[in-house]
């Protein structure tokens, strides 16, 4: 599975600072995401889906539907 957050943040011409902002999490954690260093918990999903306003299931891609 993979995350889809630099996809996301390239599509709204969003910059990891704005994004922090939005979830309230901090900017490290909004690049390590972005880079896949770290997988996101279900709680920073939320945030970040929250944040975004999107759906939680918009932030992830799998080969399984």
């Amino acid at each position: 599975m993979r995350i889809l957050l630099s996809q996301i943040m390239y599509n709204r011409n969003l910059s990891a600072r704005q994004v922090a902002k939005m979830t309230g999490l901090s900017k490290s954690t909004i690049s390590r995401i972005m880079n896949e260093e770290v997988s996101p918990t279900a709680d920073t999903l939320e945030l970040l889906a929250k944040g975004l306003k999107i759906r939680i299931t918009d932030l992830l891609e799998s080969d399984y539907k």
